[in-house]
């Protein structure tokens, strides 16, 4: 069955810098749009960064352009987010997901209903 498992998640001091992995499992992965989400308790799901099939198009929002890079290894069936420079704010619930579409609008792909499938989330949590 389909299955995405995040991992590397943890505590960091704010500056400091966090990848999260997301292994994809059960289907095509390379044949999937992947997403970056976070969520405080809450609060709505937020989008976080997405990138298509073949890692040539990618959208970020605005509060982490610039300090996070989100890339994918489809031969490992592999996905990542690497966070840099974090901050305070930047504590939450990490979620990847994945949906088989990509859209030319970055408001359209940011949207959570978009996604078939979600990783049950890792934890970041950054202290002041």
């Amino acid at each position: 069955q389909v299955q995405l498992v995040e991992s590397g998640g943890g505590l960091v001091q704010a500056g400091g810098s966090l990848r999260l992995s997301c292994a994809a499992s059960g289907f095509t992965f390379s044949r999937y749009t992947m997403a970056w989400f976070r969520q405080v308790p809450g609060e709505d799901r937020l989008f976080v960064a997405a990138i298509n099939w073949s890692g040539g198009d990618v959208y970020y929002a605005d509060s982490v352009k610039g300090r996070f890079t989100i890339s994918r290894d489809n031969a490992k069936n592999a996905g990542y987010l690497q966070m840099n420079s974090l901050k305070s704010e930047d504590t939450a619930v990490y979620y990847c997901a994945v949906e088989g579409t990509w859209s030319l609008s970055a408001t359209n792909q940011a949207m959570p209903s978009r996604y078939e499938h979600w990783g049950q989330g890792t934890q970041v949590t950054v202290s002041p």
